[in-house]
């Protein structure tokens, strides 16, 4: 290691533990999740400890295309098959992104509207994307490879000095990707703290609709200061290089669009790949000895852990921009699409036994960085740090274990991006 050191007790003090209600608790203004979103709806944020609920024939969601609700006006449809949400993620023509569609069919204030790339529509979202995608190349991203090993280094090397049981969530799963994130985007150090709190609140729907474009807004504002800040005096890192290179090409608010989908993308998504990929880990000893001997591929393992867990349990919503037909089903201009890649990549091929979990499986194609022109801009990024954590803890800690079973484990409920509270583990 270089010595360089990352400071992460004010991240760590910061990290939300607010519990998500299951159904119909009170939340935030006194609106329930349950009294604005259908449980029709909500089935596609709920699991059975791993495994998803929608696409297993027990809910709503065991045939490809299934309409759940009638939701702001329009239908609501719910769709876990997987070529037929290739269908519609790959559809770029026949299905909008365009945030303002939910806005002008709910009645949400416009000022709220997020931004970036995951709520834009050709050619604007083309724009965009093209403005990013020179530093998410694996080439350019290779200079963030050995600060990734140093973050890593660093939180194993905080662990080792924690007494007691470690919380894996709090002291390792948050903390890489947030830095890592942070350090991309050129966020200062002071700053770092609310960004990790904001971007686990974008995915938390125990508030509904204005719960999450509540968290959308708070983000956005913070997020526009340090572009104002960027624009007087650029950085070193993404923001700073998109100034200096684009200038008055990009105004502060699509910056801070951009910014916002890196930062709520990059950091709890990883997280909970990080987190909930431990635990699969360390509930199998023989499996943590093979990767730790080398004998388990690490690219294969990462790929197939992405496939089988699937923190991103949704797609962003999708709008049909005519009449259609998916999978016989046919849809009206206006409708509203979700896609539960969850259920998309334990459906059938691409291989069989895709409900188990099979680190040996050959190379399948999965959806959990999405499909289409939305597809994950920062996968490679996540996976530079997968690649990178999971060996690091098990060789420095070959007989971690978890200290609770199976029924006490704190799934996060209600959440697009599916994960755990806490991972309590002794190290030795």
């Amino acid at each position: 290691m270089s010595g360089r050191r990352f400071p992460v007790a004010s991240l760590l003090a910061r990290i939300p533990v607010a519990r998500a209600r299951r159904t119909r608790g009170v939340v935030g203004s006194g609106r329930s999740a349950g009294s604005v979103l259908p449980d029709s709806v909500l089935v596609a944020l709920r699991r059975e400890g791993l495994d998803p609920v929608v696409g297993q024939g027990r809910e709503h969601g065991a045939e490809p295309v299934t309409r759940v609700a009638r939701w702001f006006g329009v239908n609501a449809w719910l769709v876990t098959g997987r070529e037929e949400v290739k269908a519609v993620l790959g559809g770029a023509d026949a299905f909008s992104s365009d945030f303002s569609r939910l806005v002008e069919g709910a009645g949400v204030d416009a000022g709220r509207h997020p931004g970036g790339l995951g709520f834009s529509d050709p050619p604007e979202h083309t724009r965009l994307r093209r403005l990013l995608t020179p530093e998410f190349t694996v080439r350019r991203l290779g200079r963030l490879a050995p600060v990734i090993d140093e973050i890593i280094e660093a939180r194993l090397d905080a662990m080792q000095d924690e007494p007691g049981p470690v919380d894996l969530v709090r002291s390792f799963a948050l903390p890489v990707p947030a830095l890592t994130i942070c350090e991309l985007l050129g966020v200062p150090h002071a700053s770092r703290p609310e960004f990790q709190e904001l971007s686990v609140a974008h995915f938390d729907a125990s508030g509904g609709p204005d719960g999450l474009l509540g968290a959308t807004s708070a983000a956005m504002a913070q997020l526009t200061e340090l572009v104002r800040q960027q624009r007087a005096s650029p950085g070193d890192g993404l923001i700073g290089m998109l100034v200096r290179e684009h200038g008055d090409e990009i105004e502060d608010r699509e910056l801070a669009g951009l910014a916002d989908g890196l930062v709520t993308g990059g950091l709890e998504t990883t997280a909970s790949t990080l987190a909930l990929g431990s635990l699969v880990l360390l509930r199998n000893p023989s499996l943590c000895r093979l990767v730790r001997a080398g004998e388990i591929p690490v690219d294969g393992l990462v790929e197939e852990l992405l496939r089988h867990l699937s923190v991103v349990q949704v797609a962003f919503p999708r709008f049909a921009r005519r009449d259609i037909v998916v999978s016989g089903v046919r849809m009206a201009r206006g409708d509203l699409v979700l896609c539960s890649l969850s259920a998309a990549n334990r459906a059938g091929p691409p291989a069989p036994g895709a409900t188990e979990f099979d680190p040996m499986r050959p190379a399948v194609s999965h959806l959990a960085f999405g499909h289409g022109i939305h597809r994950c801009i920062g996968a490679e990024l996540a996976r530079m740090q997968l690649r990178a954590a999971w060996p690091a803890l098990l060789r420095r800690f070959p007989a971690a274990r978890l200290t609770i079973g199976p029924d006490e484990i704190d799934f996060r409920e209600l959440s697009i991006v599916y994960g755990v509270r806490s991972l309590p583990v002794l190290l030795a």
